[in-house]
């Protein structure tokens, strides 16, 4: 299978399965959406919708992949999304941590682009 089309695959499948998982902040006005865009290699989990008289929007994951490598662009949970990627066979030097600062990411160890 071609790397590319693996990691695809590997971001789907697991936003998919996060997305599943109910939590007590959803209700019937706040949903949460799977957006994948495999020719742009793009990939989010998001939440929109209302609580009361707030209009609720926020990404949840971004991943993109960049240059044949997973670049995790957004994580705003406390979940490590990282070992379940290497758990499915991504290699951690096929992981680059966007979020942190070019400058700090060799202390990360994952790749630094």
């Amino acid at each position: 299978m071609d790397k590319i089309k693996k990691y695809q695959d590997i971001i789907i499948d697991f936003l998919n399965r996060y997305n599943s998982v109910k939590t007590s902040r959803l209700n019937d006005t706040i949903k949460r959406r799977v957006l994948v865009d495999r020719e742009h290699n793009s990939f989010q989990l998001l939440s929109t919708g209302w609580r009361g008289n707030d209009y609720i929007f926020g990404t949840i994951f971004h991943f993109d992949i960049i240059d044949g490598k997973i670049w995790m662009q957004c994580n705003n949970t406390e979940y490590e999304v990282v070992h379940e990627f290497m758990a499915a066979g991504v290699d951690r030097n096929d992981i680059v941590l966007g979020f942190v600062p070019p400058q700090a990411r060799h202390f990360s160890g994952f790749a630094v682009a």
